[in-house]
């Protein structure tokens, strides 16, 4: 059974065999649910933490103060 996978941007998790993995130069892998979050985080460079409707809304970065 394969697992679900969790949306790099938004941080929701949906089934394998949709979404879209997008691999970095640096060789890291990014997986988005929808067109929607990955136009979010690649075209328009938005920061998850500031739209109310992910998921890590409100979170703070581990680490920083």
């Amino acid at each position: 059974m394969p697992r679900p996978r969790k949306c790099s941007f938004c941080g929701n998790e949906f089934s394998a065999g949709t979404g879209l993995m997008y691999v970095k130069n640096d060789g890291s892998l990014l997986w988005f649910c929808s067109s929607k979050c990955r136009k979010s985080a690649l075209k328009f460079g938005r920061d998850s933490r500031k739209l109310k409707w992910t998921a890590y809304f409100g979170k703070e970065e581990k680490g920083r103060a």
